[in-house]
């Protein structure tokens, strides 16, 4: 069970060419996009690299190996150009370890989890702020951001294994932090 996961890629065709080159080097089960994948958002500044429609082909070139949900940034239009699904806010992926529980973190967050069962996964983006903890028995994971990072941390992606979540920064692939499961 090893699972690449972005999120925040608001655009930046550059970031997230890097992150799927990245990506094509390993052997994951899906890719996991946790939202925020086309627009750049009113708050947010245009990302290097913004050009959504080349993110749109690059995405659509490998559609059948995504699982992504809906961002506080997407729209209607983005459902309809993406050749996955994008209109829910959550998605689960169970597996023999973990329930994983994905969102990009507007709606559901560890402020208001969803009704989940103990040692489950809470995966999401939204804070562009990577974290691997633990809280009220339940695994809250976010990769950051491939294109806006914020707190001081740089681009980042994540990788999910069956036993740990470690996260990684985008340009130079070293490890940012490890979380044990």
């Amino acid at each position: 069970m090893n699972f690449f996961v972005i999120s925040d890629i608001h655009g930046s065709s550059e970031a997230l060419e890097k992150a799927l080159e990245i990506y094509s080097k390993g052997s994951y089960r899906k890719l996991i996009i946790c939202g925020d994948i086309l627009y750049h958002g009113a708050r947010n500044p245009l990302p290097q690299g913004y050009n959504p429609q080349k993110v749109i082909e690059i995405l659509n070139g490998i559609s059948n190996q995504i699982v992504a949900v809906r961002g506080n940034c997407e729209s209607e239009v983005d459902s309809m150009v993406l050749n996955f699904p994008l209109k829910a806010d959550y998605s689960y992926i169970l597996t023999s370890n973990y329930d994983i529980f994905i969102t990009h973190g507007h709606i559901y967050s560890p402020e208001n989890y969803p009704k989940l069962n103990n040692g489950s996964i809470f995966l999401s983006g939204h804070t562009h702020i990577p974290v691997g903890e633990k809280n009220d028995e339940i695994h809250f994971l976010n990769p950051g951001s491939i294109s806006l990072p914020k707190g001081g941390f740089s681009q980042s992606y994540g990788i999910l294994t069956r036993d740990s979540w470690e996260v990684y920064d985008l340009n130079t692939e070293k490890s940012i932090f490890k979380y044990i499961l």
